[in-house]
């Protein structure tokens, strides 16, 4: 077993990437015209944001200058699972984003059935949130990365780590 390959499939933001895009929101929100004399805000609180603006429309532009920075920060914006608006206080109203992190067990299994219909050599087990994908030949292990790459699951970006 010691000359086998391995690679982990994990779906996992980069979360410094994402503090750095927040700090983008906030100093854009403080020059833009129409966000002046605006309660429009964006906290991160653990693995959710919350948004928070004077009312729909500006917390709609809010989403959108989000989406911008952390695309070009690299980071997906298929880890963003928005939650419904809602009032708060002071007449505001205020949107949870959860950052979603891990691969789910049915979107996992899906992935290792994927894996198994193309006829690599390889052996792909589910392992908490994530896939391992090991195989003896590192040119299968290649080709399954490319293979994943082409998104053939709906809704989950993919990582590939821990590749020996």
């Amino acid at each position: 077993m010691a000359d086998e390959s391995s690679f982990d499939v994990v779906s996992k933001p980069d979360m410094a990437e994402v503090k750095n895009a927040l700090q983008q929101v906030e100093r854009e929100i403080e020059t833009r015209y129409d966000f002046k004399d605006s309660i429009s805000e964006v906290k991160l609180d653990g693995e959710k944001l919350v948004l928070k603006s004077d009312d729909e429309y500006r917390l709609t532009a809010l989403v959108d200058i989000l989406q911008s920075k952390l695309m070009k920060r690299g980071v997906d914006i298929k880890f963003l699972d928005y939650g419904k608006v809602e009032a708060a206080a002071k007449l505001t109203v205020r949107q949870e984003i959860t950052i979603k992190t891990g691969i789910p067990t049915d979107k996992a299994k899906q992935l290792v059935k994927l894996i198994k219909e193309k006829g690599w050599k390889v052996n792909a087990q589910i392992q908490d949130q994530q896939v391992r994908v090991s195989s003896k030949s590192k040119d299968d292990l290649q080709q399954v990365i490319a293979f994943l790459k082409t998104d053939p699951v709906e809704g989950v970006p993919l990582q590939f780590t821990n590749y020996r």
